[in-house]
């Protein structure tokens, strides 16, 4: 067989090299989301200040360990749906057992973790790996007993160190017109659309509509620049505080006759551990029911009243089948945690959020301040 007789290699046209290009981008932005990182963009205020709406992150897989894929039938690089569609962009032919491969270090209190958040309603039946995913910090491990007293977090009886950034609602007392630009000098700025919870500062006026002063919502160290101002001004921290006593439906375990709790003032609780056993009783059944009955996977299980049953039987004890955590927002007043909803299980956490590659100023415009450069490559911490 000479060379004029080989074959010569059919070149590909444009369209097929331009076609492979983005396969193989496809198929390598599946690969290092699945086990490197993952891009998370901060919807909501509740990490304020620590993380903003509008930043943009990476979120570490490798530290915790890659959960393997639940739902593997899905459209690379969507989450629920098809983009800009209503159409679901995963099939569920396949519903695998999900598990952990070994990662760096485990879930560390202090952390800033993303994970699927627990019995959100508004992701209907959507499989775990693809619920809505959440960033908070973690405040307890499991075994942990936590507290919060006085808005101070409190693990087995002993002080929590707050996040640098937290923030808490206080009362400037002030007769000083204060104006946006001299909030936004302090980085205290506020969403078209604020509410008096969610309002980061707001003029309080007396009954004569006179101005008295602002509910700042911002942490300790902008108070403390702000307080170097020339005008006069008093700053009480117990304005905003939610009462001792004071129980709100809202609140975890949402049972104000046996538990008294609010943001504020909240537990004792003991977070649930992998092979704990606990006795079941008549006050702890409201405490431990939603996770014996959502996350353990286990069958048969009711609830009547202070008593969890499985196949009609009582149970008086039960132990757990994988660890739980106790995550709460660096926004104290303005977060959705687990204060509202309770633990977050072993296997809803997505990965550590490490990094903010980018950051986008919702409120303002390309030429105006749109990008905050002073956040773009910063570490979480």
């Amino acid at each position: 067989m000479n060379s004029k007789d080989a074959k010569k290699p059919t070149q590909k046209s444009a369209f097929r090299e331009w076609l492979d290009s983005v396969l193989f981008a496809v198929v390598a932005a599946t690969l290092i989301r699945f086990f490197l990182f993952e891009a998370y963009t901060i919807p909501t205020p509740s990490m304020e200040s620590s993380l903003m709406v509008g930043d943009f992150l990476f979120v570490s897989k490798m530290h915790y360990g890659v959960r393997t894929p639940k739902t593997p039938l899905q459209l690379p690089l969507t989450h629920q749906k098809i983009w800009f569609t209503n159409i679901p962009s995963y099939l569920r032919w396949l519903n695998l057992p999900t598990f952990r491969l070994p990662g760096f270090t485990e879930v560390k209190k202090g952390d800033a973790v993303v994970f699927n958040a627990p019995n959100w309603e508004d992701d209907g039946d959507a499989p775990l790996d693809l619920r809505t995913f959440y960033v908070k910090r973690c405040v307890g491990a499991p075994g942990d007993v936590i507290e919060v007293r006085n808005q101070q977090v409190l693990i087995n009886n002993k002080a929590l160190e707050n996040p640098e950034r937290m923030q808490h609602p206080v009362f400037m007392k002030t007769k000083e017109t204060l104006e946006d630009g001299f909030f936004d000098q302090f980085g205290i700025r506020n969403s078209p659309d604020a509410s008096f919870d969610s309002a980061d500062w707001l003029p309080l006026a007396d009954s004569l509509n006179q101005l008295v002063g602002y509910k700042l919502n911002t942490s300790l160290s902008k108070i403390s620049e702000i307080s170097k101002s020339s005008f006069s001004k008093t700053f009480d921290y117990d304005s905003f505080k939610d009462v001792k006593g004071q129980a709100f439906e809202a609140i975890f375990p949402h049972d104000t006759t046996q538990f008294k709790w609010n943001r504020d003032w909240f537990g004792p609780l003991q977070i649930p551990a992998k092979g704990w056993t606990v006795t079941l009783d008549t006050k702890n059944v409201k405490l431990y029911q939603e996770a014996i009955q959502k996350y353990e996977g286990n069958e048969g299980i009711t609830i009547d009243g202070d008593k969890i049953l499985q196949n009609g039987k009582v149970l008086n004890k039960y132990t757990f089948k994988q660890d739980y955590y106790f995550m709460m927002g660096d926004n104290r007043h303005n977060s959705a945690d687990s204060r509202f909803w309770g633990f977050v299980p072993a296997d809803h956490i997505v990965g550590k959020a490490v990094f903010v590659w980018m950051s986008l100023d919702p409120n303002k415009g390309l030429f105006s301040g749109k990008i905050r450069w002073n956040r773009i490559f910063r570490f979480v911490n």
